[in-house]
């Protein structure tokens, strides 16, 4: 299969061949558009070639997918949530070459590949528990012989545009959810990714002819950027999830609020880890060395910004520092290795770029810094010793750069991990509770996640994931975050003869 087919025999078992279509419309495979290569990021050598879906294939994916709707949305939930259950069975069954699959074509190391595809089926599970758990609240009227409450009913159809670097898991966090609570799906996977797309699909479609439901229920796309911007325009999708870059992210915004569809955006991270000076100094290093350096610095979690109390400044730059130059980099699928390459040879660039800006501006590199020599795309992971008040500290460098900075108290502290654009994860270190219960607080973080002695990475699929600020302020997998994927009706019925209004009106 392509040039490294010796080694890729485990992606027939998840239905790939060396050649793909790369839609399915209406319970069909079918795409009309160019063929595109799936690249190895270890070795930029092509893994399989995709065919990409047309504009027109999207508008007959569509058309069907609305059709869909009408009959999964009178299913009850229980039901919609039986089939969720089967969708994770069948994830499970493939759990391994799935994951192999996002090593091989993201580029993260095995171990987190594995876990992606294991996020999915825990998200499968808890829609499970969900579907018996869409309720409405009960409102007190204050009209005698009147009964207020809430009704919840599915959208219809969520449109779903994830990104390279999950890319499966966030489609976990929204197709499940979605499911459940009515929606048929619409899902665009990263270009640069189709496998992933294709392959997830694939078991996805199985579950739904196995069950006799139409294909069209869910909808997949690999393509470009004319993809993503009709599934924007399209106002058959009320709402939109999309995971990408604040400048892209903005766009999208901003073309499905002008046909006042609803977004949920989940956007670019600036995370910071800040370390008091009575921290468990091992627990906090491990954490930073995982925060920054996993998945080679392109999660939108990852730890960018470190603020050490000044008083343990050397020690645990030390410490860090001593992990970083013992850190193992080479091909993610390796057992051993900690840091798999970057996802594209653009990517490297934009490291390269970023690493020039820092040199330019005088700023101490303590450790890393340089591309590897290899067919791959493979960086140093980076510690650069600079002030809070560089221009670079404000921006998401998508890479294992950390920069490092001193502080002199909490105030100070919380003040600088809230003096950036953006808002997604936060984590101190600290024993002391009266600090934890300020950084929690009011006062504290303004992030969207609040962590205490555990890193800015690795969120639980339990709790609400997103971000304030240039994050975008979406919220997706759990909590309550199935009612972004629902519409809310208050309903009032009158079951007496009287006709009494409400803040005691009196019409004729």
């Amino acid at each position: 299969m392509g040039s490294e087919s010796n080694n890729l025999e485990f992606l027939k078992e998840i239905g790939l061949g060396s050649t793909n279509i790369g839609s399915f419309i209406n319970g069909q495979w079918k795409a009309n558009g160019s063929s595109v290569t799936s690249v190895n990021p270890s070795t930029n050598q092509t893994i399989a070639t995709v065919t990409e879906a047309t504009v027109a294939d999207y508008e007959e994916g569509l058309q069907a997918c609305s059709e869909a709707a009408k009959t999964w949305m009178t299913i009850p939930a229980p039901k919609r949530g039986e089939i969720v259950r089967q969708i994770g069975d069948a994830l499970r069954a493939k759990l391994d070459p799935l994951g192999r699959l996002v090593s091989l074509e993201m580029g993260k190391i095995l171990a987190e590949g594995v876990g992606e595809v294991q996020e999915i089926i825990d998200m499968c599970d808890y829609a499970v528990g969900l579907s018996r758990q869409l309720n409405g609240s009960i409102i007190p009227s204050e009209r005698p012989d009147h009964m207020m409450f809430e009704v919840w009913n599915p959208l219809g159809i969520v449109g779903v545009i994830t990104a390279f670097n999950f890319p499966c898991a966030v489609l976990g966090w929204n197709a499940c959810i979605a499911l459940v609570c009515g929606n048929c799906v619409v899902w665009k996977g990263a270009p640069t990714t189709p496998l992933i797309t294709i392959a997830v699909t694939k078991l996805i479609s199985e579950v739904l002819e196995k069950n006799k439901l139409p294909g069209a229920i869910f909808t997949s796309f690999c393509g470009g950027a004319d993809i993503g911007e009709a599934i924007s325009k399209d106002t058959r999708i009320p709402l939109v999830s999309f995971t990408g870059s604040s400048k892209v992210g903005s766009i999208v915004q901003k073309t499905v609020t002008e046909r006042f569809g609803k977004c949920l955006l989940e956007l670019s991270g600036n995370n910071a880890i800040i370390v008091m000076d009575d921290a468990d100094i091992k627990l906090a290093v491990r954490s930073i060395f995982f925060a920054a350096v996993g998945t080679a610095g392109q999660r939108c979690t990852t730890c960018r910004r470190l603020y050490l109390h000044e008083s343990i400044y050397t020690n645990v730059l030390d410490q860090l520092a001593g992990l970083y130059k013992q850190v193992k980099i080479g091909n993610p699928l390796e057992k051993g290795i900690l840091v798999g390459p970057l996802h594209t040879r653009s990517s490297v660039e934009n490291f390269k770029k970023g690493i020039a800006a820092i040199k330019s501006q005088a700023w101490k590199i303590l450790t890393g810094g340089t591309v590897l020599e290899s067919e791959g795309n493979f960086v140093q992971p980076t510690i650069v010793e600079i002030s809070s008040d560089a221009a670079v500290v404000k921006e998401e460098l998508f890479a294992p750069v950390l920069y490092v900075m001193k502080f002199q108290n909490l105030e100070e502290a919380i003040a600088l991990n809230n003096s950036v654009p953006q808002g997604l994860s936060s984590s101190i270190f600290t024993q002391t509770p009266n600090t934890i219960f300020k950084w929690i607080g009011p006062r504290g973080s303004d992030c969207g996640i609040v962590n205490v002695n555990i890193p800015t990475n690795g969120a639980e699929i339990g709790g609400a994931f997103g971000g304030e600020k240039a994050t975008g302020g979406g919220r997706e997998a759990g909590s309550d975050s199935w009612k972004q994927y629902m519409r809310r009706s208050t309903c009032t019925i009158n079951y007496g003869s009287e006709l009494p209004l409400a803040q005691g009106i009196n019409f004729g």
